[in-house]
């Protein structure tokens, strides 16, 4: 049961070591990733997310990985009631070719000491390099057109080629043009376009470069494509976090809207009647919405969006999740 207080857990668990190390797995999204074959100087990186769903703050001390090519990242390693957080693994695909399988072993030192342990699966090919390793476009305006060009090389069969460039996002795709051809080498251009429908918000994407390799698992090459997309207004803290709650209280929490330009906040909508809020009719670059959420009597889960339209052209509308959590009083909190 995952609301369960963290305490509450850790006692049931004992005396047995492996059930008390399960409070820190189930905290992640996943454990485990499969990067498939990749070319020799690509970007490789992969986000393992975790969220404190207990009521006492989680501390993450350090990661290990069985694999030098590994790079761990700890993306805030305090997380207080229902943040969240990531492990981010980046492989060198410079240095080290080849099969690259590792564990990675998260120490968590609070609220008491456990491991988790991530698993990685990966292939570097030795034959095709891809420069620069990924198409980074960094800050996109929404409703450009944007475009990255990278160099594909490979060396060995004399008839290698990409057939063609797959995308599974509609906003995103990819032309391969061969530019050179001699002696067992060939090297293609490969242009990346992020169209002007692209949603606003980070884009972590790939793109597939599809081989004529015999090898099932070669014949896919993944290129990574990173974006932010911004629509000219932004919304902080996002997702807004109410924290915990008891039944009858009621709180109150800021939002802070900013935008190039002064604007007024014409409408705003909550995930239901629990929430109010407090709008100036000023326009302004800057506002500061108090949100004000009423607990009610019934414990559980707040979730939901808050919709922000302003009168911005084409009278833009933000959104901002909510996260909280409603519990009786005495209660040390968590979901039922």
């Amino acid at each position: 049961m995952r609301g369960t207080a963290l305490t509450v857990i850790l006692l049931l668990a004992a005396p047995s070591a492996v059930p008390a190390q399960q409070w820190a797995k189930d905290m992640f999204d996943h454990t485990s990733h499969d990067f498939g074959t990749v070319a020799r100087g690509a970007e490789v990186k992969h986000s393992f997310p975790l969220q404190n769903i207990y009521v006492e703050d989680v501390h993450i001390a350090k990661v290990v990985s069985t694999c030098k090519c590994h790079k761990p990242k700890i993306v805030n390693p305090t997380l207080k009631t229902y943040e969240k957080g990531a492990i981010v693994v980046e492989i060198d695909t410079r240095r080290f070719t080849g099969r690259r399988d590792a564990t990675l072993t998260v120490f968590f030192d609070k609220p008491f000491p456990a491991e988790v342990q991530l698993n990685t699966y990966c292939y570097i090919r030795s034959d095709v390099v891809v420069e620069p390793g990924a198409a980074h476009f960094g800050l996109l305006q929404r409703g450009t057109v944007a475009e990255k060009k990278l160099m594909v090389s490979y060396a060995g069969r004399s008839d290698w080629q990409i057939l063609r460039v797959e995308s599974a996002r509609a906003y995103l795709e990819g032309e391969a043009r061969q530019v050179s051809r001699s002696m067992g080498e060939v090297s293609y251009e490969l242009t990346v376009r992020i169209k002007g429908d692209a949603p606003v918000g980070p884009i972590r994407d790939h793109l597939v470069l599809v081989t004529n390799d015999q090898s099932l698992k070669a014949r896919r090459v993944p290129v990574l494509v990173e974006a932010e997309v911004v629509s000219g207004i932004a919304v902080s803290p996002s997702p807004l976090p109410l924290g915990i709650v008891r039944i009858g209280q009621t709180v109150t929490r800021n939002l802070v809207i900013q935008a190039k330009s002064p604007f007024r906040i014409t409408q705003i909508t909550g995930p239901d009647e629990r929430f109010q809020f407090m709008v100036g009719n000023v326009a302004r670059p800057l506002q500061l919405v108090p949100v004000t959420f009423a607990a009610g009597d019934q414990p559980g889960k707040v979730t939901g969006t808050i919709r922000i339209h302003t009168d911005l052209e084409s009278h833009q509308v933000v959104e901002v999740e909510v996260d909280g959590q409603v519990v009786a009083p005495g209660s040390s909190g968590g979901t039922p």
